[in-house]
């Protein structure tokens, strides 16, 4: 059983590995009967994918992504204590595509992007309002792939505002949480 502040990476590489992150305010890891459901959802997506795991957190979607084939992973994060933990995990697993980068998402969505993501995970902290602006930036700042699958987790009454070119694939509350899968056409 999963203690606080506790992870366990549900398949892949480093099955049943467990990860710890430190309490922060807002931060609230998504559980493991989502992550199932979500790569499940993506199965046949993630091996050799780009992923760009958007207020990382925990880092639980972004270390199940690369335990699972992800070629690259990254995960941005603006709580240095949170990122320390991420770093601090992914050196443990020796994880090499992982990389741990310290800033604040909309900043580092104004960025121009290294390369288009394959697979991006959105899940910022609920009731700030920041998932509409994140997509919109996503899409026009040239962060995705022309197929390119967006996972955002959100509250459950959240009604989505994406980009008129993203399609909804799948779709899933569990409690409090709204579980969306798109694809970008």
């Amino acid at each position: 059983m999963a203690r606080k502040n506790e992870i366990r990476i549900i398949a892949g590489r480093w099955r049943g590995r467990r990860l710890r992150f430190p309490p922060a305010a807002g931060l609230r890891p998504t559980p493991g009967v989502v992550r199932e459901t979500l790569f499940n959802w993506l199965r046949a997506e993630v091996a050799g994918a780009r992923c760009l795991d958007l207020y990382a957190g925990s880092g639980a979607l972004g270390f199940e992504a690369a335990s699972r084939g992800a070629a690259e992973v990254v995960q941005v994060e603006a709580n240095p204590r949170v990122v320390r933990s991420l770093a601090e995990n992914s050196r443990r697993l020796q994880a090499g595509q992982v990389t741990v980068v310290r800033a604040e998402v909309g900043r580092f969505l104004r960025r121009p992007p290294p390369a288009a993501f394959d697979l991006v995970f959105l899940d910022p902290p609920f009731g700030r309002g920041e998932v509409a602006d994140c997509c919109r930036a996503l899409e026009d700042g040239g962060w995705l792939a022309p197929d390119a699958r967006v996972y955002v987790e959100a509250e459950s009454d959240w009604l989505p505002e994406v980009p008129e070119n993203w399609r909804p694939l799948r779709h899933k509350r569990v409690g409090e949480v709204g579980c969306h899968l798109y694809r970008r056409a």
